[in-house]
This record gives C-alpha cells, sequence and structure tokens, in this order.
C-alpha cells in the first residue's frame, strides 16, 4: 500500500507539470524508470559484485549510456558510491541530434526544464544552470530543448543516479563536436563560471558537487561500417585491446592536459569531424568534460585528478543480463557483427 500511495503521488506530480517544465523519458525500453524493477536489476547486481571500490577523494566519473541489460554490471560499482549532492552531466550530442538540428558545432548545449525525469520521482534541475546562463559568453552555448529532447547520454545515467542519491540534482550539458583549441577556450571560461559557483554556494568538489561525463566505446562491426580488424573472435578481441589501451594509456593515472589532447589524436581523423581508430561516441564529450574537470579543480583544489579503471566490458562479452518481468529490454543486438563496449572510470584527487 506505501508503495502505491508513493507512485500515485509522483505520478500526480508529473501530471501537473507542463511540458515546458518537464523532459520526458527518450528511451523506456533500454533504461528503467520503474522503482520496482530498478530494485530487482540492484539486487541482481549486488549478489554478482565482488569488489569494492572507494568513495573517499572520487570527484568525477566517466560512465556509460548503453542499456542496462548489457552494462548494469559496469554502471552498478560508480553509482553505489556517488553520494553529492548535485551533479554536472557533460553528455553526447549523437549523430541523431545532429542530424534533425543543423549546425550544431563548436557550442554547448543547455536546456531550460525546470525537472528532468527520474526513477522515483523528477529530478530537479541545479541553480548552476541559471548562473552559468547569466555569465557564460553567449559564443559558448544555445539553448535548445528539442536536442535535450532527442539526446539519450544523459538521461541513461538518471535512474542508477536517483535511486542511490534520492535527492541529488542535476545541470545538463550536451557537448558537440569542436577542435581541441575550442575545446580548450570553452572549457576554461566554463570552469571558472563552476568555480565562481562553487566558491559563493561553499561547495566542495565530491562532497557537494560531482562531474559525470556519459559515454560508451567502440561501435564495432558491419552495422556501424566500423571492422579495422575484420570479423570474429580475434577481430573482436583486437577492438577491445585496443580500447583498452586507450583507457590505460589516457584515461587513468594522473591527469593532464597532454593525455586529454593525445586522446582526441587517437579518436579523431584527418579532422576533428572524423574518426579515427575506433567509434567512440564520447570522442567530444569525453575530452571537453575532463578538460573542464581539471581547469575547475586547479582553481578550486589546486589539485590534479587521477583516473582508476573500475570496470571494462562489451555487449558481446557481457550479453544480456537475465532478468524477467522487468519492462527492460535491449534496444540493439550484439554480435560479432554489432557490439559495442564500454567503461566506467572513477576520478580521484590527487
Amino acid at each position: 500500500m506505501r508503495n502505491f500511495i508513493k507512485l500515485l503521488i509522483v505520478f500526480t506530480f508529473s501530471l501537473s507539470l507542463t511540458a515546458q517544465e518537464r523532459r520526458t523519458v527518450r528511451d523506456d525500453v533500454g533504461f528503467c524508470w520503474n522503482p520496482e524493477s530498478m530494485q530487482k536489476l540492484v539486487d541482481y547486481l549486488e549478489i554478482q559484485e565482488q569488489e569494492h571500490f572507494n568513495a573517499k577523494g572520487l570527484v568525477a566519473a566517466i560512465s556509460p549510456h548503453d542499456d542496462y541489460l548489457y552494462a548494469g554490471k559496469v554502471y552498478y560499482p560508480l553509482f553505489k558510491i556517488l553520494k553529492a549532492k548535485e551533479v554536472v552531466i557533460f553528455g553526447v550530442t549523437h549523430g541523431t541530434v545532429r542530424n534533425v538540428i543543423s549546425g550544431l558545432q563548436n557550442i554547448l548545449i543547455l536546456e531550460n526544464f525546470t525537472y528532468w525525469p527520474g526513477l522515483s520521482k523528477p529530478i530537479s534541475v541545479s541553480g548552476l544552470r541559471a548562473y552559468l546562463k547569466e555569465r557564460l559568453d553567449p559564443e559558448f552555448f544555445i539553448t535548445n530543448n528539442k536536442a535535450h529532447e532527442i539526446e539519450h547520454s544523459i538521461e541513461a545515467l538518471l535512474p542508477f543516479l536517483q535511486y542511490f542519491n534520492p535527492e541529488v540534482k542535476i545541470t545538463p550539458i550536451m557537448v558537440t563536436p569542436m577542435p581541441f583549441a575550442r575545446m580548450e577556450r570553452i572549457s576554461e571560461e566554463l570552469a571558472e563560471k563552476i568555480a565562481g559557483y562553487m566558491n559563493e554556494k561553499n561547495l566542495t568538489v565530491g562532497k557537494d558537487i560531482f562531474f559525470l561525463i556519459s559515454s560508451d566505446g567502440n561501435h564495432y562491426g558491419k552495422d556501424f561500417n566500423n571492422s579495422p580488424f575484420g570479423e570474429g573472435e580475434e577481430a573482436w578481441k583486437k577492438g577491445r585491446e585496443l580500447d583498452q589501451r586507450l583507457i590505460s594509456t589516457y584515461l587513468t593515472g594522473v591527469m593532464d592536459e597532454a593525455k586529454i589532447e593525445g586522446l582526441t589524436k587517437e579518436l579523431w581523423g584527418e579532422t576533428y569531424l572524423d574518426y579515427r581508430n575506433t567509434y567512440w561516441c564520447g570522442k567530444y564529450s569525453i575530452p571537453f568534460g575532463l578538460l573542464c574537470i581539471e581547469k575547475t579543480m586547479t582553481l578550486t583544489t589546486g589539485k590534479k585528478i587521477e583516473g582508476k579503471l573500475f570496470r571494462f566490458s562489451d555487449t558481446y562479452n557481457e550479453g544480456v543480463l537475465p532478468l524477467k518481468k522487468t519492462g527492460m529490454g535491449t534496444t540493439a543486438p550484439f554480435s560479432l557483427r554489432h557490439w559495442v563496449s564500454f567503461f566506467s572510470i572513477g576520478y580521484y584527487m590527487e
């Protein structure tokens, strides 16, 4: 009865919000929006979990945004220890968005929603968003609700985020394609504004405010027109090894700008708009997010961040979690012709 009353209150509150106030769910198949189903998923993952990751000093992270039945084991250890009061989320601007809305390059995309979808209730947007809109150079961002409605890379993180942190608030930021020099320029100003907000509100990084970057890894196979190693088990192994090398070389250990730029040289082709070695959808969100986090840390703490790989896997290796009657499904197949890698990485204050 208590659960019924709680769901009724949430449902009634959601209906009272206008479309302008509330960002609706984009993907109701791959992600979980039902509290009971989420509980089943978390209970299953808890039983399977054999590692413990330290929450002390954790200030930022990279999270996957693939279907929960594929990537649940990769999301879980990160979100279990994430308890900050508000979270800045750097999302992808997938091609599906850029195909609908032209001209999405060299800028950040903010939105005007009061609430985002949550697991148990709508998630409020942090006051940081208004602070940024008032102070950021207008050349560096646009506000576009439609872009955020089409994009799924930010909403993917919200059910896990709210399950372990019910009162969390978010600042959603979509990162569009841009060259590295432009990333440096915009990230520097964004970091200055975030640092100013933190100082005014007396916020401690890691405890009061946290930074999340959304990204899946390689999209491999004929379905993606991406088969540099051919097909079969050996090609799958080589594709995985490439992503693992990029992670160990550029995304773990003590971070600096040279590492971040080095990653872009591995991910980008002849121009920043092309792919080179591997199809990471976060080829912009990761370097931009890390630049901004690094600069914010310098301004607020004077310290660097150190990356630790929590977990790496892929859809072919994981298959589908054996959970039934949850309402969750998969939005794409998995095979040697079509697999996606994903990883979770935590960044600690050095």
